[in-house]
Formats: C-alpha cells, sequence, structure tokens
C-alpha cells in the first residue's frame, strides 16, 4: 500500500485523462463543501477540488472503511464545514474525540503541509457545540425517552426478542395505551407485565389476546438484564425533545450536537435504537419542507452495523422507509460503518453521497465486500477501482456524490481536507463547564418522577385487597350473625319443650312417686308383708 507524502503539491494537469472526466462533475454553481483534492495516483495530486453540493446533503450518505482508516476525521471535516454554513449537525461520540470540534486545532508541519496539497486554507477554528450524554451517564444534558414514545419494536430490538415475544410486547403496550397507563420507564413496563401475567390482569386482557406465562417471564427476564446494564436511566422525564437538535447560533452557525457513549461495548443494542427513535422522531415531529437549500439538520450515524445486526425484517423495512421519507423533512443522514456491505441493500440504494476509505482484503468475506463495493460505484476512469481501494492511504477516499441535478458524479480519488478543529478529545473540565452554561441544561438536567402505570397499579392492587378483604369480612359477620340467630332460636325452642313437659300429667306422677322413693330412703321404711 501506498500513502502520498504529506509534501506532495497539487499539479496543474488538465490534460490528465482523469482529470479532464473528472472535473467537469464536481464544478457546482451553489455552496459546496470541500472535500478534497483530486488524485491522478499514488503519487500525484491534481489541482481539480472534490465536493458536495450543500442542498444535496438531505439526499443521505455513507462514509465507510477500516479501522484507523480516517473515517471519524471525515465526519469532523463534514460537521465543520456544515456548521459553519448554519446546518446543524447531530453525531454520536464514539470515541469521544469528536468533541474537539468545540476547540481551535492544534496545527503543526503535517496540517499544513496537507492543508497546502489540497489547496486549503487552513485556520484553527472551534465550532459551537452541545454535550449530550444518555440518561446523565457521561458529561452531557441528560437525554431520555418515555418507555410509550420508544414503542415495542425498538424494545424488541434491543432485547432480542423474537417474533411471538415482540407481538406479545405490542400487546402490552396496547393494553397500557387502552387502559391509561403511562409507560413511562422500565418499572412502568414491568408492572404491566406482571400484572398481566397474574389473575387479576389475564380477565382484562380477555378480550384482547393472551399473554402466555412463559413469554411474560421471558420479557421479564430480558427487562431486568437491561436494567442492570444500566439502562433505567435513559427512560423516563423529561422526554428530549428532538428539535432542540435544530439550533444555530446568534450568527448563523449550525450548533454540532455531540451524545456522549462511555459504555457502547456494554449495550450496542439501546445505543442504535436510540439513534434510530430519534430519527422516527425527527420525522414525526418535522413538518414537510420538500427540496430546500440547505438541509435542517445532518445527522451522522456511527457504529451503524449495530443497528441492522440480527434485526427483524419489520425492523429493515422501518429503516428504509424513514430514511427514505425523511428526506422531505429536511433532514439528511449518513451512515458511519466498516463496509458497505455493513447497510441493507434497500437503506443503502438510497444514500447519494459515498465517501469511501481503504477496504482491506485480509479474508474471503473481505475480497466478496470489495467486489461487492465496487460494482455499487458508477463507472469509473480508474482502470482497477478495487485495487485503488485496497491502496487508498490514511486519509484518502473514492468518493462519488449527487450533482446539483441529483445524477452521481465520476469517481474520485481524494485526498482528504484536513479538520480545523481539534483532532483529539476535549478536556472534561471544559466540556463540563459548557454543558452547565447550555440554555438546554435546565429544561432537561434534573428527571421527574410523576404517577405512572406502576403507581397506577399499585393502587388499583391495593384498592381491589382493600376491597376483598372488605367482602371476605362481610361473609365472616353474616356467617356468624346467622350462628347467632340459630342458636338463639335453639335455645328459645329449648325452653319451650322443657315446659310442656314439666305441666304434663306423666310428668307429675313420676315426679311423686320419685318424691316417695326419696323420703322411704331417707327414713328407711318401706311396707313389708
Amino acid at each position: 500500500m501506498t500513502e502520498q507524502s504529506p509534501e506532495a503539491t497539487p499539479a496543474a494537469t488538465p490534460q490528465d485523462p482523469i482529470a479532464a472526466a473528472v472535473a467537469p462533475g464536481y464544478a457546482f454553481q451553489g455552496p459546496a463543501l470541500e472535500l478534497g483534492g483530486l488524485m491522478l495516483n499514488a503519487n500525484d495530486l491534481s489541482d481539480v477540488h472534490i465536493r458536495i453540493p450543500l442542498g444535496m446533503l438531505n439526499r443521505h450518505g455513507l462514509v465507510a472503511g477500516a479501522t484507523g482508516t480516517g473515517k471519524t476525521k471525515t465526519l469532523q471535516l463534514l460537521a465543520e464545514q456544515l456548521s459553519a454554513n448554519g446546518v446543524p449537525v447531530f453525531a454520536a461520540d464514539i470515541k469521544g474525540d469528536l468533541s474537539g470540534l468545540s476547540l481551535p486545532g492544534a496545527g503543526g508541519e503535517k496540517i499544513t503541509a496537507r492543508a497546502a496539497s489540497v489547496g486549503q486554507t487552513w485556520t484553527a477554528t472551534g465550532f459551537p457545540t452541545e454535550f449530550f450524554a444518555l440518561g446523565g451517564q457521561g458529561i452531557g444534558t441528560p437525554l431520555r425517552v418515555t418507555m410509550s414514545a420508544f414503542g415495542p419494536t425498538l424494545l424488541a430490538k434491543v432485547l432480542g426478542l423474537n417474533d411471538t415475544q415482540e407481538s406479545s410486547l405490542g400487546l402490552v403496550f396496547h393494553y397500557a395505551d387502552q387502559a391509561g397507563l403511562p409507560l413511562l420507564d422500565l418499572a412502568d413496563l414491568r408492572a404491566v407485565v406482571q400484572f398481566l401475567g397474574s389473575d387479576e390482569g389475564k380477565a382484562d386482557l380477555k378480550n384482547l389476546g393472551g399473554l402466555s406465562s412463559a413469554t411474560a417471564g421471558v420479557i421479564l427476564r430480558e427487562l431486568i438484564s437491561f436494567e442492570s446494564q444500566g439502562a433505567d436511566v435513559f427512560f423516563g422525564e423529561p422526554e428530549f425533545d428532538t428539535r432542540d437538535f435544530l439550533r444555530t447560533t446568534a450568527d448563523g452557525k449550525g450548533i454540532i450536537n455531540l451524545v456522549e457513549l462511555p459504555n457502547l461495548q456494554d449495550r450496542p443494542a439501546l445505543f442504535s435504537t436510540f439513534l434510530m427513535w430519534l430519527l422516527a422522531d425527527l420525522f414525526h415531529d418535522l413538518p414537510e419542507v420538500g427540496d430546500i437549500d440547505k438541509p435542517k439538520l445532518v445527522f451522522f450515524f456511527d457504529e451503524a452495523h449495530l443497528l441492522f445486526n440480527d434485526a427483524s425484517k419489520a425492523f429493515l423495512d422501518a429503516i428504509a422507509q424513514t430514511v427514505r421519507l425523511i428526506r422531505s423533512k429536511g433532514v439528511g443522514v449518513f451512515f458511519v460503518t466498516q463496509s458497505p456491505t455493513d447497510v441493507p441493500d434497500d437503506v443503502l440504494a438510497q444514500l447519494g453521497s459515498r465517501v469511501q476509505h481503504q477496504l482491506r482484503a485480509a479474508t474471503p468475506n473481505d475480497a466478496k465486500a470489495l467486489k461487492q463495493t465496487v460494482n455499487t460505484y458508477p463507472i469509473s476512469s480508474y482502470p482497477d477501482l478495487a485495487q485503488v481501494i485496497l491502496s487508498l492511504g490514511i486519509g484518502e477516499a473514492i468518493i462519488t456524490v449527487m450533482n446539483e441535478r441529483g445524477a452521481p458524479t465520476p469517481v474520485a480519488w481524494t485526498r482528504l481536507r484536513a479538520p480545523e478543529s481539534l483532532m483529539e478529545a476535549a478536556p472534561a473540565d471544559g466540556m463540563q463547564a459548557a454543558v452547565n452554561a447550555s440554555p438546554l441544561h435546565p429544561k432537561y438536567a434534573e428527571g421527574i418522577d410523576r404517577e405512572s402505570a406502576r403507581e397506577k397499579l399499585a393502587a388499583k392492587l391495593e384498592a381491589g385487597a382493600k376491597a376483598a378483604k372488605a367482602e371476605a369480612e362481610a361473609k365472616i359477620a353474616a356467617k356468624q350473625a346467622a350462628v347467632k340467630k340459630a342458636t338463639a332460636k335453639a335455645k328459645k325452642d329449648d325452653g319451650g319443650i322443657v315446659a310442656d313437659v314439666v305441666k304434663s300429667s306423666a310428668f307429675k306422677d313420676f315426679m311423686r312417686t320419685a318424691a316417695r322413693e326419696v323420703v322411704r330412703g331417707m327414713f328407711n321404711t318401706s311396707r313389708r308383708r
């Protein structure tokens, strides 16, 4: 693999066939983001600028490449220029180094040489940045969502449920909606599942369909495991309003919204489905705008393969539909992953811009992925595009975007520009100070625990227990009263019989005879014959 020297300078080669074929495709009339300079081969750099029209950013895109090839710096480069053009950005800070967007870059000889090689006037610049954290875990304003808003489809993906279990989970959500039981957090959902699995709850489900004890047990176990990962702090109130991502500064710069994910390895499914929820919520809330001069927001979906791993067909269909339709809401989505094959075909087909960093063909599967990647590109002026992708240096990429007419541009081997912000993590104390000063922090910092499904079901069960106790006590009292009445009647009846016996002539004769015998015994008298 040959990497171009940082000291290389552009060669004015308009007569070169590659430059002649590529240059007209990137000569846009309107505003565009500058990506870098066209490379003719591993050693020669032309003076042709590779760009992407600002108005085409809501046609979505893909940034792909093996680990360590420069994907994060490409994301940083795009975010900087979007912000400078007044477009808000959302991105997940997977590795922690995107926080450097908030501070001016450090510069240095390598940066200066790279900037000069691609015709870039490099100026150290920081950009307006908001820091967020899932449920307040990490440095940032807490991001929370209610369980009802998150919904059963995304939750089933997080919990790894099968189709039957997902259907049952949907039934639980439906019952909670019908019964007026707000599902705000994991405890609420657990309480509803436990209730519906109890004798009291089975009657309520009779007209909706049953929830088997085995399925309820699986869902409860997965919820408990999910909560043990710390996910309980993510669900609750106040729920984040995704429209707060669409803010700009007073001087018109787009705010870069970064979500810190310090424990991604412990809960990758939560991260990916949370991002999907954000996208779906934006789609739900934003009005239709059609084709506009620049996006209202560009959303970078880093580690995108986590979203699609082990996903059901229904879930993948929902993603494809959301990506397809959200363009009309003015939102652009860029998926960032290692290989284009990580993204399903239905989604990949909707990504108009492609930034492909180096791929490696170390295994048969890698070679297959490389061939599939090459087949998805338009006709290239390079004799062997697969070999070009394998030989890309760090900070180089194969690029094709949509031009202003919506047609794909020629494939361009590009040496990317250098980011102007800090290419490492910002200091933690500075990030915390920015969070505390944010106007969003007072709005979302403190959690709210209002009456929800758990409390309502507890009250319902308590009322039912009191009613059952009162009913049981009433039955006991009634039984005791009946026994008392029967006893009194029996006594009365026994007293009447004795009186009748005493009054009878037979009883009187018996008593006289008995008296005579007693007297005879006492005085030892008797008739002797």
